[in-house]
């Protein structure tokens, strides 16, 4: 149990634990070299703590929301995780559209794995090794699907994606935790996300979590250029040139936006 109200724990916290009557409470939280969540001008929600890796689960069988995709890239890079894309069901007639999808997210450097997560998962394993990873994606992506395949005594909870609608039925309800025997690491199943909140991330610390935007930087003719309408804007000088994609920068923009607000 929890000593303090205000103590906030996380799956990978390390913890100091002191033994009281009936059991043990949990008196601090060490440091943490990382903490993905999401915030917005409202709450916060606590996913992960001393993660070293992102990867994001998407599959063809549902409408992927690449607003969302980005937003896990950039909580990645804010808190100097690696990001991993695994592009799921691949055995499905309509995965070569999503791969086709997929092809600028491999420009920027970003891994993207392909497997079918009922099948074989051999394709992740090497990823997954001496790392802490946090799966996120959008619900009956099949994050829970892998769990099981890569721990069978798991038994994370999964369903069907209603064929209908093209969604996922929410399955994982809490963020659970997994250590990953001979493998030298972890992985945490969260549950699914239709919204993933970066109000936490200040101003100025935006622009350099996008990768394509951090050699450019400095090189505006205003310092404090927010790269949207301020003349010799060199990352609107790139969009131009085709080199930065204006969804990326008009995403920078929504983010900047939603700090101001937060704040």
């Amino acid at each position: 149990m929890l000593k303090g109200r205000r103590t906030q724990i996380a799956c990978g916290d390390q913890v100091d634990v002191a033994r009281a009557d009936g059991g043990a409470a949990i008196t601090r939280v060490r440091p943490r070299t990382t903490l993905v969540y999401r915030s917005d001008e409202f709450k916060e929600k606590l996913i992960a703590a001393n993660a070293t890796q992102i990867a994001g689960v998407i599959a063809p069988d549902i409408a992927v929301d690449e607003s969302l995709v980005n937003r896990w890239i950039i909580a990645a890079e804010a808190e100097g995780c690696r990001f991993v894309l695994i592009a799921n069901k691949s055995d499905l007639p309509s995965f070569p559209a999503l791969r086709a999808r997929l092809v600028p997210y491999a420009a920027l450097g970003y891994a993207v794995v392909e497997l079918a997560a009922k099948r074989d998962i051999a394709p992740v394993l090497p990823l997954l090794a001496g790392q802490h990873t946090v799966l996120v994606g959008q619900s009956g992506m099949g994050k829970s699907t892998l769990i099981n395949t890569l721990l069978p005594a798991a038994a994370a909870r999964v369903s069907e994606v209603s064929t209908a609608l093209l969604s996922g039925k929410h399955t994982t309800t809490s963020t659970t935790l997994y250590a990953l025997p001979g493998m030298d690491g972890w992985i945490v199943d969260s549950p699914g996300m239709k919204a993933f909140g970066l109000a936490h991330i200040g101003p100025d610390a935006l622009d350099r979590a996008f990768v394509e935007m951090r050699p450019l930087l400095g090189q505006c003719r205003f310092r404090d250029c927010r790269h949207d309408a301020e003349p010799g804007c060199a990352i609107r000088a790139a969009v131009a040139a085709g080199t930065i994609a204006p969804q990326r920068l008009a995403l920078l923009h929504a983010l900047m936006r939603e700090t101001t607000v937060a704040q």
